[in-house]
């Protein structure tokens, strides 16, 4: 398959509505269909699932807030 990534600007809604579709597949076993890029991708995670969860904050200088961010990973 190959690396694919994708980068939007959703509203904090859109982006909980999309990760609870993302829980609901996973927790219902079976394939997970992603939508990266306007792409479809049907993946198929195995037990066990290794998660990664990190999260951070950092300042650049001249910035009036620090930008922060949450990245999630599966691996299996």
């Amino acid at each position: 398959m190959g690396v694919l990534e994708t980068e939007a600007e959703k509203s904090r809604a859109g982006i909980a509505t999309y990760v609870r579709e993302l829980a609901d597949q996973l927790d219902a076993g079976g394939d997970v269909t992603l939508e990266l890029g306007g792409k479809q991708v049907a993946l198929n995670p195995t037990e066990p699932v290794t998660f990664e969860m990190e999260g951070e904050s950092d300042w650049t200088e001249g910035d009036e807030e620090a930008k922060q961010s949450i990245e999630f990973e599966m691996v299996w």
